[in-house]
């Protein structure tokens, strides 16, 4: 069962990477430019078939930790510190590419790659930092029930930041730019870019899943690997 687990995720995130290129690829050659009127640097503006999939799929990754850190804190389920594990490893990765990537266009757009005032990027930049806090003490910290409680706890309190981040730039909206779907009048995208945005989407939530089937399983054998090095450091 687990082979197969394996194979299936391999499959996936081979697939998701893949999907991931040929969005790239269609934001550079297939989608229309933007108004040159309305932007200083009109062509950096295909950035957004990553940064905007990237997003959305650390979201996702935030959930999970928040599902995973609750099934641990409140249940004590296995299956739960693992999600927790696998979720801020995913958050880290895919925050990692948002905050990268959307400085490269705030550098060309505004002349600054970021702004301190601008709620939505800070409690993003907060977010991601605490997936980094998690990931680092997951690796430095014994694997105990405490230690774990601890981590949870920090999991499931985080998670308030993702509603805030997402409503943020409809509430309180500086720098970043405005929703561009759903964001009221002026909001919308040509129909072609809209078409390769959905289809990043689509290809980020491919390899969301691979991911998480992958790390799920690797998170389950060092597990394995632990319990196993414990018992033989009792016995010799």
């Amino acid at each position: 069962m687990r082979r197969e687990m394996l194979t299936v995720a391999v499959a996936l995130t081979l697939l998701g990477l893949m999907l991931a290129a040929i969005t790239l690829w269609l934001g550079f050659t297939w989608a229309p430019g933007v108004n040159p009127d309305d932007w200083k640097a009109p062509e950096a503006y295909r950035i957004l078939f990553w940064h905007v999939p990237a997003a959305w799929a650390s979201f996702q990754a935030f959930t999970l930790l928040f599902i995973g850190s609750g099934a641990w804190f409140l249940k004590r389920l296995e299956w739960g510190w693992k999600l927790h594990v696998v979720g801020a490893q995913l958050g880290l990765v895919f925050g990692l590419c948002v905050i990268i990537s959307g400085p490269i266009w705030g550098t060309a757009e505004w002349g600054t790659p970021w702004d301190l005032t601008d709620v939505r990027l800070n409690t993003y930049a907060v977010l991601t930092s605490l997936s980094l806090f998690l990931v680092m003490g997951h690796q430095a910290q014994p694997d105990t029930e405490d230690t774990r409680d601890t981590f949870s706890s920090v999991g499931l309190f985080g998670f308030i930041l993702v509603p805030i981040t997402i409503m943020a730039i409809r509430i309180w909206q500086n720098r970043h730019p405005g929703p561009v779907i759903g964001g009221g009048e002026g909001s919308g995208l040509d129909p072609q870019i809209l078409m390769v945005l959905l289809f990043g989407l689509f290809s980020f939530q491919i390899l969301v899943a691979g991911q998480v089937m992958l790390r799920y399983i690797i998170v389950g054998l060092e597990d394995r690997l632990t319990e196993i090095q414990g018992k033989l450091d009792t016995r010799f």
